[in-house]
């Protein structure tokens, strides 16, 4: 069985800007279909990667392939991608018709092919009939599916998507995500998708590359990042987590014990990264893999236990934060679901905390 050709490759992918390398030799591939995400900080080239995707800018080397062709001598207005951005670009003194029909109109598509396919787009975005209203009577999420749909009615192979949920308000920038989704669904395109925001990334995409200096850290689903991050920025960049820096004192395999710079005692596993003892090392646990109790006899089964205080609660809807001050004045955050087990827990109350080794994640400390 043959697999089915990528929508997508980019391969040994460079740009450099006088002396300054934004992208460093990036090489990924996106199968037919799908919804892949670029997540990194500002700054990290993921701009500049979609950029050279579109055609806006030349790579100074490496090759970008849509179905098996190498785009690189094909100009912007020729590839089969298009690209909604962060202030969708909508045209004020058209009506929503006229914007997504506009693309097609330069074309020289016939008027009545062009009002058939305006139509079905509006359907598939869920706004049939709103045709003849004008862009400042949407709403913010709706002006979004508008600038969706006059990219989709192209019928683009890979459609680029530059941040597009920044300038919505929290609300609305929760309930397009997965709208987005179902959009990518419905019209059964590729997307590539770029933003900074890993809950964005998290929620909708199948495959995530986590970018940081010009370079892809890790490529894989949510869980993977999130469960099994690779490398320290991804384990610190992907979702919340406890961070403590120490010295590797005992290595079992991919089992470690970590005494860290407060003296705490901690195990940790580093699966695929060899860390010898004596080492410097860095441990990373999530909030929610952490256990809290009154009596500390609960947490007998953990390897990991913690002596402290509550210094801070934070109630947050669905969960709450209680941050844990232990005897050297560390802080650290636990995950806390309201079952109102813990609803009388105050402020310098006494706690114990733990958790299972294998849900510490260590990677080691680069030397200066």
């Amino acid at each position: 069985m043959t697999t089915p050709m990528p929508d997508l490759e980019c391969d040994a992918l460079t740009k450099r800007f006088g002396s300054a390398t934004a992208v460093d030799n990036v090489s990924f591939t996106v199968p037919a279909g799908s919804f892949f995400s670029i997540l990194g900080p500002s700054g990290c080239g993921k701009t500049t990667i979609m950029r050279m995707i579109a055609g806006f800018l030349e790579p100074s080397s490496g090759d970008i392939r849509i179905k098996g062709r190498s785009v690189l001598d094909v100009p912007p207005n020729k590839r089969p991608v298009n690209m909604v951005f962060q202030h969708l670009a909508l045209f004020p003194m058209m009506n929503i018709a006229d914007n997504i029909g506009y693309g097609l109109r330069r074309k020289g598509m016939a008027k009545a092919e062009i009002a058939r396919k305006v139509d079905e787009a509006l359907d598939r975005i869920g706004l049939p009939g709103i045709g003849a209203r004008q862009v400042d009577e949407l709403s913010g999420g709706q002006k979004q599916r508008v600038a969706i749909a006059r990219c989709m009615v192209l019928e683009p192979d890979v459609l680029l998507l530059d941040e597009p949920l920044g300038a919505l308000d929290l609300k609305l920038r929760e309930h397009m995500k997965v709208e987005l989704k179902a959009l990518q669904a419905a019209f059964d395109t590729t997307f590539v998708y770029i933003t900074h925001d890993q809950s964005e990334a998290l929620v909708m995409s199948d495959r995530i590359a986590v970018m940081n200096a010009g370079r892809f850290e890790q490529m894989g689903t949510a869980r993977d990042l999130y469960y099994r991050p690779q490398t320290a920025f991804v384990a610190g960049f992907v979702g919340d987590a406890n961070r403590w820096q120490g010295r590797v004192t005992r290595a079992e395999g991919e089992a470690l014990e970590v005494k860290t710079d407060g003296g705490l005692i901690l195990r940790a596993i580093s699966p695929g990264r060899k860390l010898p003892v004596g080492d410097r090392a860095e441990v990373f646990v999530r909030p929610e893999a952490i256990r809290l109790a009154e009596d500390s006899a609960q947490l007998s089964h953990f390897d990991t236990q913690i002596s402290g205080h509550v210094a801070t609660i934070l109630f947050n809807g669905a969960a709450s934060r209680v941050i844990v001050m232990d005897a050297t004045g560390a802080e650290i955050e636990v995950a806390l679901p309201q079952s109102g087990e813990f609803a009388h827990l105050t402020r310098g109350a006494g706690v114990h905390i733990g958790w299972s080794g294998d849900q510490g994640n260590a990677f080691a400390v680069a030397r200066p």
